[in-house]
């Protein structure tokens, strides 16, 4: 069978809705804690917003463009984009579903979403006055006439479509904007409290107490109608690097004008009658296919909120990050730690306190001469940065990589570039076309005998709110291949540099793909000489045409392939004489699956890389990545076993896909949940 033949690849756009039904099975599952229930409902309407801002204007784009590529399944971007209508709507209707099944289960747990005609005179009253003391004044209603056009709608924005009758019987529209900076869930204070009974948090959602409240807005006027609404615009900046004297400016540039990108999404609720929708449609320029009509309330990201609640016993049980033994050791010396070894560190299990003190120590450390980093997600308040401001302070050379076209996080990077630029930071932006994804930390050091390199490698960004969230594995070492890797590629982020080899790291985009493509052929050929060729990829993502082909062959040359892939797949397993020895699963959990593991099984000797990407096409060719590879065996074999090992026998999170590209739950005569147990097993695991 012809390995390019498109029946042997699953749609990356349907690939990507699977893993965020996935994620709603999370919601739905009565095994989780309830608040923990809700926020995974509230990711999933988080990730179907993202979907649509990025891969629905995507495709609009391409086919507005006359683009007439087909894709992995040999379909037009038209064909691909209405499957993904039909799916998207489906999988919004099902959250929608969700979010009542959820409703009396939070009601018997004391916990309610009132709508306004269930306020108790006494509530009515408070959040009245609530309305004229703080929302009032915030509020714009803006008219539309002949001498007012249509206002715009700026993106993921909640709005009240209004009809409104004046003395003499016509009737005008007019649209009230709600404040994204007020709650969504306002708490009512509760009746139950007041009368001694069992406390409970009574909530009203913000779009009723405005709509209950709006008529304040147009004296002398009846509101006729009102209907919420919520638009989702094309998010995409599109950066003409080549044109762009300052990226900086540009990019601050595309940020403001992604407020004002195409619409690709009108969400309505059912009451809102054809006309109302009409004028809508007409004037943001959708088609009736871009309209959802759905249940309120629109826009769940927003019941994350409800997740802030102060109710433990409704959450996932509180856990303390293990601190890895070995830097309490060395009194607080982390130089010392990693001169002794190698030390890896899992997260959230393991604490990011250490990558922090290890910057904060090379800041104070007289002996430290520069150190060098690239940032990618930092999120705000972030230490690593106040680390890098500390060591300006002390007189380091300080470098740093600022990724600005970090997507959704443009704004937060533009604000620390400009901070550690006001400190005197050497802050560049990157290569020209190419995002800076790797995440590494060099630091310098002047020693009695030697000058010596400490790096540190990760699979996740330097950000301390995500690494509590996200699973991601980082190596702190002073292997001399490993630094001097480390300084060429700065060298090469920062300057002019045509270096093609690298000692220990496999870097995209000059040798990543011919080197993963070097050890899968590897197998290949201990599979041919009987040596049983084993490979074991732990990644988010398998799109990549070449690298699918390539594992295709690698199945029919007898080589095993387990893949733990977190999202989106296009690799069909189970295809006779095509996949036969290829397994996929996903691990959807408390945790998101972040870390990218590449273990090979290399007759015996074992070999792991891990980094910052993924098996797509953009990872490969168009980002700068490091593939850095574990050199402790004893590292190595903990990996192996209690990591890879422990998400291949889960069988309470994890999902085995079908030939057919469908999921079922893993099965087996053990109870496996490969998050839970890494937890509780942590703190004899840190002392590896």
């Amino acid at each position: 069978m012809d390995l390019g033949d498109p029946r042997l690849f699953i749609d990356r756009e349907l690939s990507l809705l699977d893993f965020f039904q996935r994620v709603l099975e999370e919601a739905q599952d009565p095994a989780n804690p309830l608040l923990e229930r809700v926020r995974f409902l509230a990711i999933t309407s988080s990730n179907l917003g993202e979907f649509f801002m990025v891969r629905v204007a995507g495709l609009k784009q391409q086919i507005d463009a006359g683009v007439g590529e087909l894709s992995l399944t040999g379909a037009t971007p038209a064909q691909q984009l209405e499957a993904v209508r039909d799916r998207a709507q489906e999988l919004m209707k099902e959250t929608r579903r969700c979010f009542r099944e959820l409703l009396p289960v939070l009601e018997a747990e004391h916990i309610r979403v009132l709508p306004y005609t269930a306020l108790s005179p006494e509530q009515k009253a408070e959040a009245d006055h609530y309305f004229q003391q703080v929302i009032f004044p915030v509020l714009t209603p803006l008219a539309v006439d002949p001498g007012r056009p249509f206002p715009h709608i700026s993106n993921m924005s909640l709005n009240l479509a209004l009809v409104i009758r004046d003395a003499a019987g016509a009737e005008r529209f007019a649209r009230v904007k709600l404040p994204a900076t007020l709650p969504r869930f306002l708490e009512m204070p509760s009746s139950a409290q007041r009368e001694g009974r069992e406390p409970a948090h009574e909530f009203l959602l913000l779009e009723q107490l405005v709509a209950a409240n709006v008529a304040t807005l147009f004296p002398g006027m009846e509101v006729v109608q009102s209907h919420p609404f919520r638009v989702t615009r094309d998010a995409e900046v599109s950066i003409q690097e080549l044109e762009a004297e300052d990226l900086l400016e540009t990019i601050e540039k595309g940020v403001r004008q992604r407020r004002f990108g195409r619409v690709v999404r009108l969400t309505v609720d059912p009451a809102m009658p054809s006309e109302v929708r009409q004028i809508l449609s007409e004037n943001l320029e959708v088609s009736s296919r871009d309209v959802y009509t759905m249940d309120p309330p629109l826009g769940m990201s927003d019941l994350d909120q409800l997740h802030g609640l102060d109710r433990r016993d409704l959450k996932f049980p509180p856990f303390v990050p293990a601190l890895a033994p070995l830097l309490q050791e060395v009194d607080g010396d982390i130089f010392a730690a990693i001169r002794r070894q190698d030390i890896l560190l899992h997260h959230p299990y393991d604490s990011f306190d250490p990558v922090v003190e290890f910057l904060e120590a090379a800041a104070r450390d007289p002996a430290v001469l520069a150190i060098k980093q690239t940032l990618y997600r930092v999120g705000q308040n972030s230490p690593v940065v106040n680390a890098l401001l500390e060591a300006v302070r002390h007189g380091k050379q300080v470098a740093v990589l600022v990724e600005l076209k970090a997507r959704f996080d443009e704004e937060s990077n533009i604000e620390w570039a400009r901070a550690l630029e006001s400190e005197g930071v050497h802050v560049v932006y990157g290569l020209l076309g190419l995002k800076t994804h790797s995440k590494i930390a060099l630091v310098v050091r002047q020693e009695p005998d030697r000058l010596r390199r400490y790096v540190h490698l990760s699979t996740g960004n330097y950000n301390a709110v995500t690494a509590r969230q996200y699973t991601d594995l980082g190596l702190f070492t002073c292997d001399d291949g490993i630094g001097a890797d480390a300084s060429d590629v700065f060298n090469y982020l920062t300057g002019y540099s045509d270096k093609r080899e690298y000692r220990r790291f496999l870097v995209a985009p000059i040798g990543l793909r011919s080197g993963l493509e070097v050890l899968i052929r590897r197998e290949m050929e201990h599979a041919r000489s009987g040596r049983e060729g084993h490979l074991i990829f732990k990644i988010n993502a398998l799109v990549d045409p070449a690298m699918i082909q390539l594992l295709y062959d690698a199945s029919r040359a007898g080589v095993r392939i387990d893949l733990v892939v977190r999202g989106m797949c296009c690799l069909r397993p189970g295809v006779p004489d095509v996949s036969d020895t290829i397994q996929v699963r996903s691990v959807v959990g408390r945790f998101l699956e972040h870390s990218r593991i590449f273990w090979f099984r290399n007759a015996g000797k074992h070999e792991v890389f891990l980094g910052s990407a993924d098996l797509m096409g953009r990872n490969l060719d168009r980002r700068v990545e490091i593939l850095f590879p574990v050199l402790d065996q004893r590292l190595v074999a903990h990996i192996r076993t209690d990591i890879l090992d422990l998400y291949l026998r889960d069988t309470v999170k994890a999902r085995i896909m079908k030939s057919d590209g469908t999921y079922g739950r893993a099965t087996g005569s053990e109870h496996v949940d490969a998050q839970l147990e890494l937890l509780q097993l942590r703190p004899a695991a840190a002392r590896i």
